[in-house]
C-alpha cells in the first residue's frame, strides 16, 4: 500500500458520480469506543479481544486527537508433559498516540506535533516510540469526502525482539481518506510511513462502518503493520482483520 494508491483512490471518489450521502459531521468533541471479541471451542480453543478509543477535539485554532488501542490473543495448547492443556498468550499489543495540530490561515492547512508509543510483546519491535512535527494539508473536501496528507521530520526509539535498542531520525508521511458513502455507511482509509536510516515503519488501516442506531455502529476493518528490517525469526508484516461494535458519544 502506497501514498500514490491512496491518493488516486481518493481523487477517483472526488471526480466520480454523485452519491446520496450525508455530510461528514464535525463537532467540538467526537469520541468513539469500540470492542470486538472472538471465542472458539472444540478442536481449537482460544480467545482474542481488540479494543480502541478515539477522541477528537475541534477548536477554533486547534485540532487534537487521542487514540488508545489494545489487542491480545490466548490459545489453549497441550502442556509439555502431554498430560493436560494450558492457555498461552500468543499476541499482546497496546498503543497510544496524541496529536495537536494548529490551524493556519488557509483552510485545511495545519502545523502538527505527534507522539506515539507501542508495546508489542510478540512483534519485531517489542517497544516503539516516536515523535514528529510537520505540516498537514487538506487536498480535497466535499460534503461527503475528505482527503488529508501530512509530512514532516521525526525521531524514534525502539527495542527489537532480540533486545537490541535502536533510535534515529525519521521522515514521516501520512494520508487519510474519509468517504460518507450513505447516511449510514462511512469508509475510511489511513496510512502512515516513518522512514529511518535502518528501517521503514508503516501502519495502514481500511475500514467500513455502518450505523445500527444513533450511537451504535458495526465496523469491519483490515489493518497492517510493516517493518522493512526485522530479526530473522520475525515476519515483516502483521495484519489484523476485525469486526467490532462502536459506541460514539
Amino acid at each position: 500500500m502506497t501514498f500514490r494508491s491512496v491518493l488516486i483512490l481518493a481523487m477517483a471518489f472526488g471526480h466520480g458520480a454523485a452519491f446520496a450521502a450525508d455530510t461528514i459531521e464535525e463537532r467540538t468533541w467526537s469520541t468513539s469506543a469500540e470492542l470486538g471479541a472472538i471465542t472458539t471451542s472444540g478442536n481449537t480453543t482460544g480467545t482474542s479481544v481488540t479494543g480502541k478509543i478515539d477522541a477528537r477535539q475541534e477548536l477554533e485554532d486547534w485540532s487534537n486527537q487521542y487514540i488508545l488501542t489494545g489487542f491480545f490473543k490466548e490459545d489453549q495448547v497441550q502442556t509439555d508433559e502431554g498430560d493436560g492443556k494450558k492457555y498461552v498468550r500468543s499476541a499482546e499489543r497496546f498503543a497510544f498516540s496524541a496529536k495537536a495540530a494548529y490551524k493556519l490561515m488557509e483552510d485545511g492547512e495545519r502545523l502538527y506535533v505527534l507522539g506515539s508509543h507501542v508495546d508489542d510483546r510478540f512483534g519485531a519491535y517489542t517497544r516503539y516510540s516516536s515523535v514528529s512535527i510537520g505540516r498537514g494539508k487538506r487536498l480535497y473536501k466535499s460534503p461527503d469526502k475528505i482527503v488529508e496528507v501530512e509530512l514532516g521530520p521525526g525521531y524514534f526509539s525502539g527495542v527489537r525482539a532480540t533486545g537490541e535498542e535502536e533510535d534515529g531520525v525519521t521522515v514521516r508521511g501520512a494520508a487519510n481518506v474519509r468517504w460518507q458513502i450513505s447516511p449510514s455507511a462511512l469508509f475510511a482509509q489511513s496510512v502512515a510511513v516513518e522512514r529511518g536510516t535502518s528501517n521503514t515503519h508503516s501502519v495502514a488501516e481500511t475500514s467500513l462502518s455502518t450505523k445500527i442506531n444513533g450511537t451504535m455502529q458495526m465496523k469491519a476493518a483490515f489493518s497492517a503493520r510493516n517493518d522493512s528490517n526485522v530479526p530473522v525469526d520475525k515476519k515483516n508484516t502483521d495484519t489484523q482483520t476485525s469486526l467490532t461494535l462502536v459506541y460514539s458519544f
